[in-house]
């Protein structure tokens, strides 16, 4: 039996980004893929800022910026692809260093990932390879291979199993668990097209909002383009992509000018799974929720996944209690479940209630349009913070403002040298800080301090110290703000780095609940 610290079971965005996290911490992973090739096609078109900073810490996002481009923005079109509103992005990076949307083929975003874990000399993929079996005892995982060839099954001893195999997910059967709906499943058509020459269209989001056929068009990258329309019950694909359909569909576009590369049939689906982990087996992305497309957060959510469960994980197998793992879908759970609460939401309010509806929505879009604290509102990239909880702590003001949420990523100055926020903060916990005391956190673990500044060591920015406001976070290494604290005058106004934490339990563990 071969054993390996890290087993993924799946090797789609989700998987080949936890597996580079985790080997970038010096593990070793196997990735364990069933199908012999990757996906050809494209699914997910869309990441946000914030994603982005996921692909930074593994090392491949400045490639795929490279194969992306911005997405300009939302546009909301009545039935006649009249606009009802436009809300627009700056192309620039916004204050997570990144452009605020961007548009991918999710084919290039694999080949970029696959190709990065093939160089790391920690990642072993293996395709073809399927998983039929999970056991668990003395602290680890036996999982059961099934051979491409038909020869017979192989047994892999891991200390962990991450599920990163999708919506039909084998490790969540395996485990037990299994997705509860949110809401009624939504049947769409998604029309992937290929252009010779240039489709004169806007560069952003457009969003039919027809009660009885909503539909989505946007420009993907290059010569790609996606439409997206509700499936009428009953109706097939072979129904709603008819000439004159299709016609109606692509408007102003004719079909006959542009190349059909599928038209499917998609289930978009509302559902959390009810078990994120069984023991040292846990689930990651689609794996463990479903969204609706409206949002555009469906890989995003299980990046961000990825990014939180490979920090946990590595600390447990570094010699933390397993109780770190708990936090893990404490936290992601409800985080999830409000983006696809979200997409349900401003799906009803984009292509729900009938003709009403639409008469509603061209009154109210018309008025909202030109407040500009709604565009600010539809443009807007942040998630929901996350809840407070044992690595989450909101006490006194800055706590209540900042803890739960993504620190900022303007370019700083270190040393008169200009580079990204989150290649100076590490992998670590680590303290950021403009004067006054320095947060505590229960449990953690002793942290750097950085503080802003022009002095040497000292990160300038003026962009970091108007969001701190003179008063210092604890960052994890998911760069989530674990705990604030606002500037107050006591004495030089600067703790120690050893006022930060308290003492490490005996054991050398760290608690955290």
């Amino acid at each position: 039996m071969s054993g390996v610290p890290v087993v993924v079971v799946g090797a789609g965005p989700v998987g080949l980004t936890a597996a580079l996290l985790l080997a970038r911490r010096g593990i070793d992973v196997l990735v364990l893929e069933k199908h012999p090739e990757p996906y050809p096609l494209p699914r997910a078109v869309h990441l946000d800022d914030e994603v982005f900073r996921v692909l930074q810490a593994a090392g491949v996002a400045d490639a795929v910026l490279a194969r992306s481009r911005p997405l300009a923005g939302l546009r909301l079109l009545d039935r006649t692809h009249r606009v009802l509103a436009e809300f627009a992005r700056h192309p620039d990076a916004g204050v997570h260093g990144w452009p605020q949307g961007s548009l991918i083929h999710q084919p290039d975003l694999e080949e970029v990932l696959a190709h990065e874990a093939a160089a790391h000399p920690r990642i072993t993929v293996e395709r073809g390879a399927e998983v039929s079996g999970l056991g668990q005892a003395e602290g680890g995982v036996t999982v059961t291979v099934r051979a491409p060839d038909g020869g017979p099954d192989r047994s892999v001893r891991a200390v962990a199993v991450l599920g990163c195999d999708g919506a039909n997910s084998t490790v969540r059967d395996l485990i037990g668990a299994s997705m509860r709906d949110l809401g009624p499943a939504d049947r769409w058509l998604v029309l992937d097209v290929r252009s010779p020459v240039a489709l004169p269209v806007w560069p952003g989001a457009h969003q039919v909002c027809d009660a009885r056929r909503p539909a989505t068009f946007m420009p993907v990258t290059g010569d790609r383009y996606r439409w997206e329309a509700r499936l009428a019950p009953g109706e097939t694909v072979e129904d709603a992509t008819t000439p004159d359909r299709l016609a109606d569909l692509l408007a102003p576009v004719d079909p006959a000018a542009v190349e059909v590369v599928r038209a499917v049939e998609y289930t978009f689906r509302a559902q959390v799974a009810d078990r994120w982990r069984h023991g040292r087996v846990l689930l990651a992305g689609d794996a463990a929720h479903l969204s609706p497309p409206f949002i555009g957060q469906g890989l995003g959510s299980g990046l961000r996944d990825a990014h939180q469960l490979a920090w946990k994980l590595a600390a447990v197998l570094e010699g933390d209690d397993d109780a770190l793992l708990d936090t893990y879908q404490a936290e992601r759970e409800p985080h999830a479940r409000a983006l696809v609460r979200v997409a349900q939401l401003l799906g009803g309010l984009m292509t729900g209630g009938g003709r009403g509806g639409d008469v509603l929505r061209r009154a109210v879009l018309a008025a909202v349009r030109r407040i500009p604290a709604v565009a600010r509102l539809a443009t807007d990239s942040r998630t929901p913070p996350l809840r407070r909880g044992p690595l989450v702590e909101r006490r006194g003001r800055a706590g209540r403002r900042l803890a739960g949420t993504l620190v900022p990523q303007p370019e700083v100055l270190v040393d008169g040298r200009p580079c990204r926020l989150d290649d100076v903060l590490g992998q670590g916990w680590v303290v950021l800080s403009a004067g006054g005391p320095l947060p505590t956190l229960r449990g953690a673990p002793e942290p750097r301090v950085l503080r802003t500044g022009d002095g040497p060591g000292e990160v300038t920015s003026a962009e970091l110290d108007r969001w701190l406001r003179g008063g210092s976070v604890l960052v994890r290494p998911d760069r989530i703000v674990a705990a604030a604290a606002g500037r107050r005058l006591i004495g030089s106004g600067r703790a120690a780095a050893s006022d930060l934490v308290r003492p490490r339990t005996p054991t050398g563990g760290r608690k955290v609940m």
